[in-house]
């Protein structure tokens, strides 16, 4: 024998001087292992045997004691980093592969590993897949579990952590060789991914251009706004999308190509129609075909605004135009009452076709108000101005009947002389404060009183309760029979004269305060002092001369 480890490697002679040795045969064993399994196996035999005749060996397995004494020396001058010594390597190895788990600290092949965790720190940082690092106990591998001593066995745990190495370099130089082809197979994935980007973005392109070209306007002003959002949407979302595609696309075509040329590879060369140049021309059109879109949008939203303009102010000056031909007509109606009567009833009878007209003009100004349509250099009139001035124009024409009506009446009544029936007149006409030519209640009590006509509330109740059973309300018609029927049976010019001198304390002359001490309502004071002629005494209190007035009224 020259050399144990050249002579000792393959198991025969060991299991021979065990022969020897314990004068007995160990059976069959390979005799020419030409296999490395096979040679292991002749290795465990002569360990079994050693066993057996009770000699303990520490720290060695049948494969520990295969790495000792057959594979040791090989095994350890593989390991090298950074030109150190196979120990100093192995170390090195270990340290680095260690480093991020907090709880190892490996600075020798003795205590360092004597608690376990750096065995489990390399399994985990090459089969995770194996064990749960973090769920570890911490005492799981004890001293006594490695060695027989507190002091771990340097030489020991080097053949244990070799074999370590070995394995796992192995699985390194798989991985290695693995992620050689992922990084390959991905750099020609990201050579075919240029083509069908710049393919996919192309054809979005060139689609959303045909789209818009496609676009046909309703000429409304909904649909007008609803494709402005679109294209404000598109240029928010879409358009940065591809802004983003085509940088990271340029990115990409640059980062192949210094790939290629680090394999040394060909350069790439997209094919026709698909170069950065092409995307660079269609991003162009895209530009200029935005720009397209924008003024098509933004003149189609003006035009669809001037239109509305013309539209509202047409409608608005033909109904002004038709208000001022009907108020024209209404003033220049003549001839006897009767005639006149029925040209108002006419003009009338035309006034609710007005209200459908300008319902319509109402709704050109609602679709003016949604395109936002705030100025108009053809119109002064808004759907308010016309709505104010048909409601004057049907005040004018229930007016100009009422007068109308009333002065049939009056021509009617023979019995009254021309001052009563102006005197009756002015009181109506003042006390009917809300034009509809009828008194409420509270309205005829006040006219009433004011002609120097006075009842209980219980009385007037009654009296307003059959004239507006007589005639529907009490008209101006119903008012003047009421007058007539007093005038002819109680108010001669004479009662009235002893009416007022009772309120007067038979003064020739009435004040406000004698009047309020009668308890005349509030309305007929006022159109009392309107009425009756007034002269100022030494104080500057006015005093109304009722004599005089009455002379007036039943002259």
């Amino acid at each position: 024998m020259t050399s144990l480890v050249k002579d000792l490697s393959d198991g025969v002679r060991l299991i021979q001087l065990m022969e020897i040795m314990g004068d007995t045969s160990l059976g069959r064993y390979n005799k020419n292992p030409r296999m490395r399994v096979q040679k292991a196996e002749n290795v465990n035999k002569a360990l079994e045997f050693i066993t057996s005749r009770g000699v303990k060996l520490t720290n060695i397995g049948p494969e520990g004691m295969r790495l000792l004494t057959l594979k040791d020396a090989e095994s350890h001058s593989a390991i090298s980093e950074e030109g150190l010594s196979a120990k100093e390597g192995l170390l090195l190895w270990c340290q680095r592969k260690t480093e991020p788990y907090k709880e190892v600290d490996v600075q020798d092949f003795s205590l360092s590993w004597s608690d376990g965790l750096a065995l489990c720190a390399l399994i985990h940082r090459h089969r995770p897949d194996l064990l749960d690092y973090d769920k570890l106990d911490k005492q799981l591998l004890e001293v006594e579990d490695l060695c027989d001593s507190n002091h771990p066995d340097e030489r020991s745990v080097m053949t244990y952590v070799a074999s370590f190495f070995h394995a796992f370099s192995s699985m390194d130089q798989a991985e290695t060789v693995s992620r050689r082809v992922e990084k390959f197979a991905e750099l020609m994935q990201s050579v075919w991914r240029i083509s069908l980007t710049a393919e996919q973005l192309l054809s979005a392109l060139s689609e959303t251009q045909s789209q818009w070209a496609a676009t046909i306007f309703s000429g409304s002003y909904v649909n007008a706004k609803e494709l402005s959002t679109d294209f404000a949407t598109y240029k928010q979302t879409t358009k940065r999308t591809w802004v983003t595609e085509r940088q990271d696309l340029a990115t990409l075509f640059g980062n192949v190509q210094t790939k290629l040329k680090t394999y040394g590879l060909r350069e790439y060369i997209p094919p026709p129609g698909l170069a950065l140049s092409d995307l660079d021309e269609a991003w162009k059109r895209l530009l200029a075909a935005e720009a397209t879109r924008s003024r098509a949008i933004n003149a189609q939203i003006r035009e669809i605004k001037e239109s509305l303009r013309k539209k509202f102010a047409d409608l608005a000056n033909d109904f002004e135009r038709r208000l001022h031909a009907i108020s024209l007509e209404l003033t220049a109606i003549e001839g006897t009452l009767e005639s006149q009567q029925e040209q108002v009833q006419e003009i009338q009878t035309r006034l609710p076709a007005l209200k459908d007209v300008l319902a319509n003009v109402a709704c050109v100004e609602a679709e003016c108000g949604a395109a936002n349509v705030e100025e108009n250099d053809y119109t002064v009139f808004t759907c308010q101005d016309l709505e104010f001035e048909l409601e004057l124009l049907n005040q004018s024409v229930g007016k100009k009947i009422a007068f109308i009506d009333n002065q049939i009446v009056s021509r009617n009544m023979t019995n009254l002389t021309p001052a009563q029936l102006e005197q009756f007149e002015s009181a109506f006409r003042y006390f009917d404060k809300d034009e509809t030519n009828t008194l409420s209640l509270p309205e005829m009590t006040a006219a009433l009183a004011s002609l120097g006509i006075v009842y209980t509330d219980e009385d007037m109740i009654l009296i307003f309760e059959d004239l507006t059973q007589a005639y529907g309300a009490v008209t101006y018609e119903a008012f003047i029979n009421l007058l007539v029927d007093i005038t002819e049976d109680q108010t001669s010019p004479e009662q009235l004269r002893e009416a007022f001198r009772g309120i007067a304390t038979d003064k020739p002359f009435v004040t406000e305060l004698d009047l309020r001490i009668a308890h005349l309502p509030q309305p007929a004071i006022d159109y009392l002092r309107e009425a009756m002629p007034n002269t100022l005494n030494a104080a500057g209190e006015p005093e109304y001369d009722y004599e005089r007035w009455l002379d007036d009224v039943f002259a």
